[in-house]
């Protein structure tokens, strides 16, 4: 900090005048030094000098803040929340750039492919396509002997609104929600989920060999429910892996956890999407847009040959919505476990509650209060608190 901040400091009321020495230097005590760190802290989070000084003159006055001042500060935080989840974003899409394994930028549907080709769609048709549950599946595909290209379908389908709506309102819909979250921009991701289904419908078309690796939990069979409700109609349909263990991994969590030799191992066991199997997905898919649960319920306890995975997936999507006794959601009342047993911070609670669940559900970024937003308001319960109400928890 230089000579001139500091006076301006001063100058501002920021800073007292300091004691000088018998030779006229000013003299600055650690108290002082701790103060100047802490504004420094507060401009590089988004303070300005006015907030600062406004601050610290109602704390002067009352020793407390203004409760205007409380709704300013609160703002803040959410305005740093924000600037954390871009971070965050920010690091991810370096991440998969960095842990990308493709043979050739040509085909390839990871960021550092889009980046080289100047956010160009792939110029080379594939012969296969894979299409995965997000990234960490997905790099690790790249990394694999077979070939193709890699498509990750990347939409956490049970959290906010999947209406019955013509395909690309739905998407608009579903990219007006994850923007509200923080995930990016509308437009940015309204584009990139039609650039996602139109990859998967062109290869269909176009006679390319597409495999779908999915596992048992209720993100991937949500996300294998609208793969093929999209793949209704298409003449060739995709092939199957999908899994709910692996020989050798008794606490087996996902797909994200195996190599790209163990992924090779399950090449064999693919089979073709018979329609049976689509008609199935697309009755299900209707039953999860429908807006009332009374059909979804009829899936949950209906043991499916065709879909294996899907019934005890959408009996944990029901236990979001309130219990008749408590209000509580199934996330909430395995929270509430996790804290009872022990864990004292959201990290150690959220490791806690997921050890409550027979199958992997939700990650991190979603792991707080929310709505069971697929269902009517009318049948959440009457005493939630107002945070449940908003779209993202």
């Amino acid at each position: 900090m230089n000579v001139e901040t500091l006076r301006y400091y001063e100058r501002r009321g920021l800073l007292p005048a300091p004691e000088r020495t018998p030779s006229g230097h000013r003299r600055y005590d650690d108290e002082t030094v701790r103060f100047l760190g802490a504004i420094k802290e507060a401009q590089a989070v988004g303070f300005t000098l006015a907030e600062i000084t406004e601050y610290l003159r109602a704390a002067r006055r009352s020793g407390l803040p203004s409760e205007v001042l409380r709704v300013r500060m609160a703002a803040k935080i959410d305005q740093i929340d924000a600037r954390i989840a871009a971070l965050q974003r920010m690091r991810d899409e370096l991440a998969r750039v960095i842990g990308c394994a493709c043979a050739s930028l040509n085909h390839c549907t990871c960021g550092a492919a889009y980046l080289a080709r100047g956010g160009g769609a792939p110029t080379a048709r594939p012969s296969l396509l894979h299409i995965t549950n997000g990234e960490s599946a997905g790099n690790t595909l790249r990394q694999t002997a077979l070939g193709g290209a890699v498509l990750p379908w990347q939409d956490v389908l049970h959290e906010g609104p999947v209406p019955a709506l013509p395909r690309q309102k739905l998407l608009q819909t579903r990219a007006h929600f994850l923007a509200g979250c923080g995930w990016g921009r509308r437009q940015a991701l309204f584009s990139s989920l039609q650039r996602r289904d139109r990859q998967l419908l062109e290869a269909l078309r176009d006679n390319v060999q597409v495999v779908l690796w999915f596992e048992h939990d209720l993100y991937d069979q949500l996300q294998l429910l609208d793969v093929l409700a999209l793949a209704h109609g298409e003449q060739a349909g995709p092939e199957l892996i999908v899994i709910g263990s692996f020989p050798g991994k008794p606490s087996f969590a996902g797909l994200g956890e195996l190599t790209a030799s163990e992924l090779e191992t399950l090449w064999p066991s693919r089979r073709r999407a018979a329609s049976a199997v689509v008609d199935v997905a697309m009755s299900a898919w209707a039953a999860l847009q429908a807006p009332e649960p009374t059909t979804l319920t009829e899936w949950a306890t209906r043991e499916s040959e065709q879909l294996p995975f899907l019934a005890p997936a959408l009996r944990r999507l029901l236990e979001e919505l309130p219990a008749p006794a408590d209000g509580l959601s199934g996330t909430e009342r395995r929270a509430l476990q996790a804290v009872a047993g022990g864990a004292r911070t959201p990290p150690a609670a959220f490791v806690a509650a997921q050890g409550l669940e027979k199958a992997p559900f939700i990650g991190d970024a979603w792991s707080r209060p929310r709505p069971a937003h697929h269902f009517p308001r009318r049948l959440r319960s009457a005493t939630a608190s107002p945070s449940h109400d908003s779209n993202c928890g």
